[in-house]
């Protein structure tokens, strides 16, 4: 077995880490992530000119309710009391590109990242399905854990 993996045990097995003994505290993450796209494109969905409706405000809530769902499609993530999910979503003409940041909070014995990570992806998957149709070089990237922390809970 390799040093580090915990998610795999002595017999080389996958297994789903033991957060048993440990207390559960305040556990925060954010993620960050960018989806790509021509000007043209950005244009109709700073206009809510899309056809399929309000891109950012669809994106936001796919990103909140996959965050809600990470451990049902990351086999070994542990299910999640999520207290806070905050997303934010915002147009970069400059980069022709949107912006995705998700900050999501818990009070449990694990923490938050794949979460964040989830919300940041489904946010941009859902901008890419809203806009395929007028752009099929959008391109999703740069998808990141830019925070982690944790602390006692008052």
């Amino acid at each position: 077995m390799a040093k580090g993996l915990t998610h795999i045990n002595k017999q080389g097995k996958i297994k789903m880490v033991d957060v048993t003994g440990k207390k559960a505290v305040l556990r925060r993450a954010a993620a960050r992530g960018r989806i790509n796209m021509q000007a043209s494109t950005l244009e109709l969905i700073e206009k809510k000119e899309i056809v399929k409706g309000d891109v950012f405000n669809s994106a936001r809530l796919a990103g909140i309710m996959g965050a809600k769902k990470a451990s049902e499609i990351i086999p070994l993530c542990h299910p999640l009391p999520l207290s806070a999910i905050d997303l934010e979503i915002k147009s970069e003409p400059r980069t022709n590109s949107i912006l995705i940041e998700a900050e999501v909070k818990t009070e449990a014995k694990t923490g938050v990242e794949m979460e964040a990570l989830t919300a940041v992806a489904v946010a941009a998957l859902t901008v890419y399905d809203m806009a395929k149709a007028v752009d099929k070089t959008m391109e999703i990237g740069e998808i990141r854990l830019v925070k982690k922390t944790k602390g006692s809970i008052s």
